[in-house]
């Protein structure tokens, strides 16, 4: 390329750097020494600006003119790309073939993905300003708009294009920082929407609770009895879910606390298999209880929330079952002089659950498949928060499973050891 040419580039990215039009010498340069003068004084302003990248390129795409912005911005030195590298080669590949697919069906016209792609619509005479991402000399990378102008001689020909990049980090960042707080914002608002309905809703239904308790014990027709009794348990399933969601919501704002109290596991496995043993008679289930006898009965942490687990996953083993027995297995993972890592396991012989089933557990209203829900009842909230109450106690939750073989479903808690009162 001849060095009127590349002046030509300097002159054109220093008068139009942001705005990608089509220029003529005939527009744009002076003549005699004055143009001589201008050309000298651009060509310093252009090379020695560091706030933005500047590189112009032949006809061809090979980079001609590398400003010290590019070095800055891309971590190449000039010597590095000049007549070896395209723009192209320091763009996203990705997203240079995403770019020509999206322009070949804007213009309707077959564009190759590569250097083509990045000036297509400066080489039509089209205004084009476009983010892309820039690969640095390291490999990292950052996002950057990117305004391209054609450059032509006095034909009309094109002997080259200028591409003028910024450094667009920054205002991805705020509008990420800002679209972060607005999210924030509005979880905040649905946590407490939640909490005051689940809260002003669970007190008339204890006053429901109340009343139906007190017509069962006097009433002695059959059908009347049977009535109140569906009444009692419905209302019993939805003061639960209440109380679930009034608890994940206090979760989501920070506002769950956790006791730190001592305990006996013992008492807290025993009191689970108790308040679940009639629902496992009614079915003809078996249910029992393992702690390793190594390990100490006083532990201390929040046995209600605990239990309040446990109780969930032995329902759910119940709900889920048609014969055979449940186990509720006690395994001590790992301890130092402070703490001791539990896993306790709820095994089943029910339906079990595919791999696809198992993906959708411990997400809120999911149940493993619609004919679940329908036959089984529940809105699957249990689950979600057992994992957000295990992630409260250092731990976590999860299921192992297969189709028509029963789960085991597993939770891992920190507790400490009991202290002295």
């Amino acid at each position: 390329m001849s060095s009127d040419a590349k002046d030509l580039m300097k002159i054109s990215a220093f008068k139009n750097p942001v705005i990608p039009t089509t220029a003529t010498t005939a527009d744009m340069v002076p003549s005699g020494q004055a143009a001589l003068l201008i050309t000298g004084a651009l060509q310093t302003a252009i090379l020695n600006s560091a706030n933005f990248s500047s590189i112009a390129t032949d006809e061809r795409g090979v980079i001609q003119i590398f400003n010290v912005g590019a070095e800055r911005m891309l971590g190449y030195a000039a010597a590095d790309v000049l007549n070896k590298l395209s723009p192209a080669d320091i763009s996203d590949p990705q997203e240079i073939i995403a770019r020509a697919q999206a322009l070949s069906i804007e213009l309707d016209t077959p564009i190759t993905p590569g250097f083509d792609a990045l000036v297509f619509k400066a080489s039509r005479g089209i205004e084009d300003i476009y983010e892309l991402t820039y690969i640095r000399k390291d490999g990292s990378r950052f996002p950057a708009l990117v305004s391209v102008t054609a450059l032509r001689d006095d034909q009309n020909a094109i002997i080259g294009y200028l591409l003028i990049g910024t450094d667009n980090t920054a205002r991805n960042t705020a509008e990420l920082a800002e679209s972060r707080d607005a999210a924030e914002a509005a979880n905040r608002a649905k946590s407490i929407f939640l909490a005051t309905m689940s809260h002003e809703l669970r007190t008339p239904m204890n006053g429901i609770m109340g009343m139906t308790s007190l017509a069962l014990r006097r009433a002695t027709d059959p059908k009347q009895i049977d009535y109140l009794g569906k009444v009692a348990h419905s209302s019993e399933r939805l003061l639960t879910i209440l109380s679930d969601i009034l608890d994940i919501s206090r979760i989501e704002a920070g506002q769950l606390t956790l006791e730190d109290k001592n305990f006996s596991l013992a008492q807290v496995v025993a009191d689970t298999l108790s308040m679940q043993d009639g629902p496992a008679q009614a079915k003809g289930l078996s249910l029992s209880g393992e702690i390793p006898s190594t390990l100490p009965d006083m532990l201390c942490g929040d046995s209600l929330r605990l239990q309040q687990i446990l109780l969930n996953f032995v329902g759910n083993a119940i709900k889920f079952s048609e014969h055979g027995g449940i186990d509720l297995r006690v395994f001590a993972l790992e301890e130092d002089s402070h703490s001791v890592m539990l896993r306790i396991e709820v095994t089943d012989q029910g339906i079990g659950l595919s791999p696809e089933q198992q993906t959708q557990l411990f997400q809120a209203f999911t149940q493993a498949d619609g004919s679940a829900t329908r036959k089984y009842g529940g809105a699957g909230l249990g689950l979600v928060l057992a994992k957000r109450i295990a992630k409260l106690m250092d731990g976590d939750v999860g299921v192992i499973s297969q189709l028509g073989h029963g789960s085991t479903f597993w939770i891992t808690v920190r507790l400490k050891w009991a202290v002295d009162d």
